[in-house]
């Protein structure tokens, strides 16, 4: 089982940052990710892709948030963080990641974004 922990969620104002993270681990195991995603469901929504950065390829970004997201991995810490710049009330959602590992797919909990206008 590996384990994802996000942090980085909060209440912003309309235009404002937000930088989430999401940390694999494996209780001292040794896996391999080939994938990590950020996803988003908004309250009453569907839940709804938001990017991806698969290992040695390009990143993907969903049309809603290109331009506005980063997504970047730190391949060392095994983490993925999602810069969230430019923040519209479109955008508050409670945000999870999704990594690929050898051991399977995991989600992780979620971090609550709220944006206020």
């Amino acid at each position: 089982q590996v384990q994802l922990a996000e942090s980085g969620g909060g209440l912003v104002q309309v235009g404002g940052s937000l930088k989430l993270s999401c940390t694999a681990s494996a209780s001292g195991r040794a896996f391999s990710i080939s994938n990590m995603a950020w996803y988003r469901q908004p309250p009453g929504k569907e839940r709804e892709w938001v990017a991806s950065a698969p290992s040695g390829r390009r990143q993907m970004y969903a049309d809603s948030v290109k331009g506005r997201f980063t997504i970047s991995r730190d391949n060392a810490r095994n983490t993925v963080y999602l810069q969230m710049n430019s923040l519209e009330p479109e955008d508050t959602a409670n945000y999870y990641c999704v990594t690929s590992t050898s051991e399977g797919d995991f989600y992780g909990q979620g971090t609550q974004v709220t944006v206020s206008s």
